[in-house]
């Protein structure tokens, strides 16, 4: 606001009830999808990442478990070279454990857009350091048929201060089931870095969701990652003082 002119703040303010009806409907759509997948409260899960790339593949298992928008902890279960390595977010600091070498790293916000594990996630998308409910202003753009579901078509725009990689996002939720669907992810400015698709709608802990996600990006020719999602527990029963330093050193 402190950049428009009063004229241009009269008329947003003359609009407000209307967009902000429309915002609070998109923003709704996407907690609901962010609840189903995550868990409302905590949510644990096992997967396989697989990184695809023109001459070589390789696969990372890895369990996770998380609670709320604080707290998460993903253990690295194989391959065997990698196998027990771990990272914990809590709260706004996050941290790295090489068990090889018995070395704990602080990660600096800088290292969030960096590729997790050598694919085409990244840090923030695994500790999940930002939040698609509280980090973005959220507009239903529309509603499109995605593989033959129907979709709410929502644009999510950065917030100024947000300390997000996306300068916007488009996604794609099930009008029936709040599934997310299909995302666009942009840089701030506005060029399309990576695509993903939801598939294999399952029913996982008595909630059906996508166990198999792409993420294909933009620009590098024979480049995916794959996440295989194994298993999932929705709100389980997990104490904050799991998620510390000395539970990365231990944990199997």
């Amino acid at each position: 606001m402190k950049h428009h002119t009063i004229i241009a703040a009269l008329l947003v303010f003359l609009g407000s009830v209307s967009v902000s009806a429309q915002d609070l409907k998109a923003k709704e759509i996407i907690q609901k999808a962010d609840d189903k997948f995550n868990g409302e409260e905590s949510g644990i899960s096992e997967m396989a990442m697989t990184i695809v790339r023109p001459t070589w593949e390789r696969t990372v298992e890895f369990k996770s478990w998380s609670k709320g928008s604080e707290n998460s902890l993903t253990l690295i279960t194989a391959p065997a070279s990698e196998k027990g390595q771990t990272f914990l977010k809590r709260g706004n600091e996050m941290w790295s454990w090489n068990p090889s070498i018995s070395r704990l790293i602080k990660l600096p916000p800088s290292m969030m857009s960096q590729g997790w594990m050598g694919s085409d996630y990244t840090n923030d998308d695994i500790l999940k350091e930002s939040s698609m409910v509280n980090d973005y202003m959220h507009e239903l753009t529309g509603v499109e048929s995605v593989d033959g579901r129907e979709c709410y078509k929502i644009k999510m725009t950065a917030k100024e201060n947000a300390a997000v990689i996306w300068g916007h996002q488009i996604r794609w939720i099930g009008k029936e089931d709040f599934l997310f669907i299909k995302a666009e992810l942009y840089d701030e400015d506005g060029y399309l870095i990576r695509t993903e698709t939801g598939k294999e709608i399952k029913m996982m802990d008595g909630r059906l969701i996508p166990t198999r996600i792409e993420l294909i990006p933009e620009e590098e020719e024979g480049h995916k990652t794959i996440i295989h999602i194994k298993d999932i527990q929705f709100n389980a029963d997990i104490p904050d003082s799991f998620f510390s330093q000395q539970n990365m050193k231990r944990i199997r």
